[in-house]
């Protein structure tokens, strides 16, 4: 079976290629739409021109407006100015005008030929068509959770991300990023559904894909969210995770050129934000660190002498010194042997004001976009052509996105029946980053480097750790600067050709061939150190390229009639091959004599060069189906199937995946009031299965052997033999792994009132995810080959979603608009694997203990460890608890606890058994919130506008393990906070917030996971704000522009939350998130823009 299955693709393939280069004979003669006539010039045999302006009845021109004569085929569509000309058949005729988003009108000629028509806004939009799995529907036939985002408010969050932009505009979204330039965010529909790969499917034009961080957002025309199985199951496997749909613009009306731009200021926080010491409260830490350790000894410092007082020292290399010989100095930066390292006399002045490294390492920065775009369209066809520039400067040194988009879209009616079309874009993109989070990253280096080390030497030079006492954390400007010559530079091209046509009246046949072609280029270099206590002493260049190319072919035929009027049935067919391909190589060499980055190849360096490389391949062949169907207007029925094949899979390739859903529209019926306050009421509910196989090795299946130098060679006559080449396991397979299913079921409502300015739309849903994958550990004797996944967990989550939107014209002038989101969802994990309860990741340093606990019973990635419950303030105390552990074990040994002294943390006896040990160890928080929301606030009048967006996380914990570098004395010879000295247990302050402070580390400190590291992660914050204003028509009449409107922008201007750390919107992976250990912070901005359409 599987060989057929990849039999028939290679064969789509084939034709596939035939579609492309008809595609590209249909791209060279594009000049066609050159010659198309201006909207409503088409000519035909009749009495009466008609001639007029569509407007909104605010008077603004409504570009592609619908004016038919009805009884017939006859209609135009007015230009971007809203006028129109038409030609009618007598003088009694009547035209039916339409526009999306307003109510449509019927208006007699009565031998006029000049009629004005202005509409009003239909704020229910029922009859708004909304893109769903292979296809569109009305608004009000919807029988799943599909939520349509507004991009008009999401495009006022300047964001190279389109994700990013979505955060908190549609309920049953989290989306959670930082400030990195293009650090792509975690966006999760609906909670965690898998232990893996929780990432949405993406549906850009027809064409699924893994990411959208390449799309220009000024792009896209509409984008759905596809959230239960009845509406994303069509897609199948690749749908559980929930399935985003975006549709690019097209041109419409005459040609118009448009031109948005923005350029603004990214600012840093100001002051000290880890409240971290000066250079003597250090110097003073120290020395009352080393009093409470050892009493009864005078605390004494190569660096700060042994005074009865520290003493700063005027130099800290040599270590201590007070005067210095600086003609000894010699560093050389560019050495190129390690043994140099010795002969290096290093001469450092102390900085006893402090070294502030957050401000060292962030720096105020641009971000500027520039788009511009060029469209036309009318009945003969329609382009858009577009470019992107966009341009993020880190705050953080030597961190940026620079990024140039072009989009090319058109569609062209070849006749009345048949439509071919392509949408491409083609994106650079140059975008190092680094991995923040994490202790050895610059953000790190800069809350752990002592404030005493300056940035540079008398010389110039870096100065860091070299020296007694300063740790060995390294300095943060130098990490950032030596990486100024790495470049992470990829292209991607991104597109699909299709062709349509009608037949038999009722039918129409699509196809569609698109895909990406995707390359990605990464080199960087590793300078040698010099100034730190522990140095990278050997120079070394890495260089890799990847490839991807995939490919997706969709075939559907739809028929779609009505009957007796009452009766509206669409059926849809399909089938849907995919293929993806890729591969990676890279090498690594070192010792290389000049640095200069011209001259450094893999191929220039002296020392042993180390490769590597991989590939991978994965394919799909589906098929499915969907059936719509409603009686009347008001009982709706929608039942969807698709069968996948998936290459993944070795004993069971393919699976079903079957949905359907019900709704009923019960402002429809006879019984319902017509004038009442309630205008529009349906209830829908769904029911369906959608699978997942992103979560499976495309090797998996299979049990490999491979050789190696380090653990399958082996002298066999003895160490002085030479090596015999031997083989072991390097992969357990596992062939009859099956998809992981997400059982989905869905209840909504949605309701407009008050003349439609108020409309609620609440959905409950609980999703049962069976036959996750897991890979179990496995005993020693197996040895150290890879552990293959297995079906055998089990997770649930449910939530409520709550969209709220109203609509008020307050005065003639004066209007307010608002959209509510609200989300909520509840995950639990209901089974691992037999035996097994629970897994523990991210032990950072916590001697062998895991911050997070993925157990049964509980949601993902919750922080787990020891619950504080006070300090230890007497001996008295202790001797107590002592006693009572040695009554109740009956063995004269016991105590209470591990490492207990007066001014340590005393910790909860959980279990009741009068000593702490491991089965005391507790959940203490979860980085899941509770709900997050969205407000979203828009005031016209006249010629203003204004708009403010608020995202808020509610209930959501962070573990911030940046205090266990800054609170504890003993934890790190490194930088301390204010905490450390001025909030720190002493006879004096037994109601401090840290323990003691000491030289040593213990049990009772912060050697193991506690409470102490946990914070409320709560937050509300002003997304943006934003005041523009548009020049009056007469006034652009004038200047010869359409439009010109000028807007000042607040991103981010303040946040309101208790937590400590940097920022509370902390990413991380699937199952271990919600750890702060140096975020890249998000940033705020000042931003002055312009959009202008001639």
């Amino acid at each position: 079976m599987r060989k057929k299955t990849f039999t028939r693709i290679r064969a789509v393939l084939q034709n596939a290629i035939c579609v492309l280069l008809f595609c590209c004979f249909f791209l060279v003669s594009g000049r066609v739409f050159a010659t198309l006539p201006v909207s409503g010039e088409a000519a035909t045999l009749t009495f009466l021109q008609i001639s007029g302006k569509i407007t909104s009845d605010d008077g603004m021109p409504l570009a592609g407006a619908s004016v038919l004569e009805k009884g017939t085929t006859n209609g135009v569509v007015a230009d971007f100015d809203g006028n129109y000309t038409i030609d009618v058949s007598s003088d009694d005729a009547v035209l039916v005008v339409s526009y999306v988003g307003f109510k449509s009108v019927e208006i007699p000629v009565d031998g006029r030929e000049v009629i004005d028509v202005a509409l009003q806004e239909d704020l229910a939009q029922l009859d708004e068509v909304v893109v769903v799995g292979y296809g569109t529907q009305r608004k009000q036939d919807l029988t799943g959770a599909v939520s349509v985002v507004k991009t008009d408010e999401m495009l006022q969050q300047p964001s190279p991300q389109v994700t990013n932009q979505l955060q908190g505009r549609v309920s049953g979204v989290t989306v959670t990023g930082g400030g990195q330039p293009g650090e792509a965010p975690q966006v999760k529909i609906r909670g965690a559904n898998t232990f893996g790969n929780n990432t949405p499917l993406y549906v850009v034009d027809g064409i699924p894909t893994d990411g959208i961080g390449d799309i220009n957002p000024n792009d896209i025309e509409t984008m759905q969210v596809l959230k239960d199985a009845s509406s994303a199951s069509i897609y199948g496997s690749r749908a559980a995770n929930g399935v985003i749909i975006i549709t690019t613009k097209r041109g419409k009306g005459r040609m118009k050129v448009t031109y948005d731009s923005f350029y603004g200021v990214q600012m840093v926080r100001k002051g000290n934000p880890w409240n971290i010491l000066n250079s003597q409260e250090m110097a003073d830490l120290n020395f009352i660190a080393q009093r409470n350790t050892n009493p009864d000894i005078a605390p004494s410092s190569q660096l700060y002498g042994n005074g009865a007082n520290p003493v700063l020292p005027n130099y800290i290399a040599p270590v201590g010194a007070n005067t210095v010989n600086e003609a000894l100095y010699y560093v050389n930066p560019n050495y190129t042997s390690s043994d140099d390292l010795d002969s290096f006399y290093r001469i450092v002045r102390a900085n006893k004001k402090g070294t502030n490294w957050f401000q060292e390492i962030f720096n105020p920065a641009s971000i500027q976009s520039h788009n511009l775009s060029v469209s036309s369209g009318n009945e003969q066809g329609s382009y858009l052509f577009s470019l992107n520039y966009f341009d993020q400067e880190g705050t953080l040194q030597n961190t940026y996105l620079k990024r140039y988009t072009i989009r090319a879209n058109a569609m062209y009616n070849v006749g009345e029946n048949i439509r071919i079309g392509e949408n491409l874009s083609f994106t650079i993109r140059d975008n190092p980053q680094i991995d923040a989070l994490t202790e050895g990253s610059a953000i790190g280096m800069a809350f752990r480097q002592q404030p005493i080390i300056p940035v540079r030497d008398i010389m110039g030079n870096y100065a860091g750790s070299f020296g007694n006492g300063l740790g060995n954390a390294k300095n943060p400007v130098a990490i950032m600067d030596r990486t100024r010559h790495n470049r992470g530079v990829s292209t991607r091209i991104f597109g699909n050709i299709f062709a349509e046509a009608d037949f038999l009246k009722h039918f129409t046949f699509r196809t569609s061939f698109g895909g990406q072609y995707f390359t990605n280029s990464f080199n960087s270099f590793q300078f040698p150190e010099y100034e730190n206590s522990e140095n990278l002493s050997v120079n070394q260049y890495s260089e890799a390229a990847a490839t991807n190319f995939n490919w997706t072919w969709t075939n559907t035929v739809k028929y779609q009639n009505s009957f007796n009027d009452v009766h509206n049935l669409t059926i849809l067919l399909g089938t849907e091959a995919y293929q993806n391909k890729g591969r990676e190589v890279g090498g690594t060499r070192q010792g290389y004599f000049s640095f200069d980055p011209d001259y450094v190849t893999l191929d220039t360096g002296s020392g042993t060069q180390t490769n590597y490389s991989f590939k991978y391949a994965d394919a799909l062949a589906s098929y499915f189906g969907r059936l719509d169907y409603n009686f009347d207007d008001r009982y709706l029925l929608s039942a969807t199937v698709r069968r996948d094949g998936s290459s993944r899979f070795l004993n069971n390739q393919y699976g079903w995946f079957p949905a359907f859903s019900v709704g009923w529209n019960m402002s429809n019926e006879d019984f319902f009031p017509d004038h009442g306050w309630i205008n529009d009421l349906k209830i829908r509910g769904g029911y369906g299965v959608m699978g997942n196989q992103l979560n499976v090795d495309p090797a998996n299946s299979f049990t490999t052997f491979g050789g190696n130098n380090r653990t399958s060679f082996y002298a066999i006559g003895g160490g002085n033999s030479a090596l015999s080449e031997g083989f072991e396991q390097n992969r357990i397979g596992n062939p009859d792994a099956v998809w992981e299913k997400n059982i989905n079921s869905n209840i909504g409502i949605d309701v407009s009132m008050f003349n439609n300015t108020v409309q609620l739309t609440v959905d409950y849903y609980r999703k049962d995810v069976k036959d996750l994958l897991y890979n179990p550990n496995l005993p020693g004797t197996v040895g150290a080959a890879t552990v293959p996944y297995v079906n055998v967990a089990q997770m649930t989550n449910g939530g409520i979603d709550v969209d709220l939107s109203t609509y008020f014209r307050l005065t003639e002038d004066l209007r307010l608009n608002t959209s509510v989101t609200f989300t909520t969802y509840n995950n639990e994990i209901k089974k691992i694997s037999e035996g097994i309860q629970y897994f523990d990741l991210e032990g950072r340093r916590f001697n062998g203990s895991s911050i997070i606990r993925n157990a049964v019973g509980h949601s993902v990635s919750e922080f787990f460890g020891y619950q504080i419950e006070g300090f230890w303030n007497s001996a008295a105390e202790i001797d107590e608890a002592n006693a009572a552990a040695v009554a109740a074990t009956d063995n004269p040994n016991a105590i209470y606890q591990n490492d207990v002294a007066v001014g340590r943390f005393r910790y909860k006896d959980i279990n009741g058994d009068h000593v702490i040990d491991d089965k005391d160890r507790t959940f203490l928080g979860d980085p899941n919130p509770d709900f997050t929301y969205g407000l979203n606030i828009e005031l016209l009048y006249k010629s203003w506008d204004f708009s403010a967006f608020i995202y808020g996380s509610q209930g959501n914990d962070i573990w911030n393990n940046v205090r266990w570098w800054t609170d504890f004395y003993s934890s790190f010879q490194g930088a301390k906070s204010h905490t450390a000295l001025y909030n720190s247990w002493t006879p004096q302050n037994m109601n401090a917030k840290a323990p003691i402070q000491e030289t040593t580390g213990s049990f009772s400190v912060a050697n193991v996971p506690n409470s102490y590291f946990v914070e409320d992660g709560s937050y509300l914050r002003c997304r943006q704000i934003q005041l523009g204003y548009t020049l009056p028509s007469g006034l652009l009449e004038k200047i010869k522009l359409t439009k010109l409107r000028l807007y000042a922008q607040m991103v981010n201007p303040f946040t309101i939350t208790s937590y400590s750390g940097l920022d509370p919107e902390i990413s991380g992976e699937s199952v271990n998130f919600g750890i702060d250990e140096g975020a890249y912070p998000n940033q705020r901005q000042l931003l002055f823009g312009l959009n202008v359409i001639f």
